[in-house]
């Protein structure tokens, strides 16, 4: 919740060394002060404790304000035990606020995040959505619990993890890898729905890496899609394609999954 400041020292230097403090030096008379403003009393609301808001208005405070260098409003300073260590000027869209606050400010559930991905690799998909579901009980904003739940539904409830998936893809900057749960999800389903494919010589190879998206087994499911794409590698209005694609950014390029695959995926496209 945000606090409108009245005592520097105590509000702000004091304050920050019992948990993180975000210093939004603002004046009355500035226009992108009242635009980033709300964005940053929403996600202080949002941000369950994790830290606080403090409105420092320059015009009360001119001291600080120069002692800080804040020398253009708004400027957002984060203090920590009493020192600045990060900020940024200017008025930032929301995503961009949010993305900043999740490299300066790290979720205190990292170490829980961490234990139920080892479960998602094991392929304890039950297990890791119930661990994922603990954190967001307690903080249902985290973005990357919301992100590792929508992985672990792909195998566990793939409608689910496809509408989730578009929630954060609406609302991330960089939407490439909601968007890539999307498109894992859709093939993820049709494994309860191959009606939905199309008939042809591709479309059991097909299934067989739906079939291994869904169980979570990538080098299978791309040695299928290698093989559909050396059939007709404009199946289904181009699934094959966008699906590999999608595995590459969930697994990221130094998965040795991308690292056997990548290149052949690669060449059949540009036959």
């Amino acid at each position: 919740m945000a606090q409108d400041v009245s005592d520097f020292q105590k509000d702000v230097i004091e304050r920050s060394r019992e948990l993180p403090v975000l210093v939004d030096f603002w004046a009355a008379w500035c226009g992108p002060c009242r635009i980033l403003g709300p964005v940053l009393e929403k996600l202080a609301e949002q941000a369950g404790g994790r830290w606080a808001l403090a409105k420092v208005d320059t015009e009360t405070f001119p001291a600080e304000a120069a002692q800080y260098g804040v020398m253009s409003i708004p400027n957002v300073l984060l203090f920590v035990d009493g020192e600045v260590v990060d900020g940024f000027v200017g008025a930032l869209p929301e995503p961009h606020v949010r993305r900043w606050l999740e490299r300066a400010i790290p979720s205190p559930h990292v170490r829980a995040l961490a234990e139920a991905r080892e479960r998602l690799t094991s392929g304890d998909f039950e297990g890791a959505e119930a661990a994922v579901r603990e954190v967001l009980a307690v903080a249902p904003g985290d973005l990357d619990a919301r992100l590792l739940l929508a992985e672990v539904l792909i195998h566990r409830d793939p409608d689910a993890a496809a509408a989730l998936a578009t929630e954060l893809e609406n609302e991330m900057d960089d939407p490439d890898r909601p968007a890539a749960l999307k498109t894992l999800a859709g093939v993820a389903s049709l494994t309860e729905h191959p009606e939905r494919l199309p008939e042809g010589a591709a479309r059991a190879r097909f299934l067989e890496a739906a079939r291994a998206i869904r169980a979570g087994i990538y080098d299978v499911a791309m040695e299928a899609i290698i093989d559909v794409l050396k059939e007709d590698r404009r199946y289904a209005d181009g699934i094959v394609r966008e699906t590999g694609r999608a595995i590459f950014i969930l697994l990221g390029l130094e998965h040795p999954v991308t690292a056997r695959f990548h290149r052949q995926f690669a060449s059949l496209l540009n036959v």
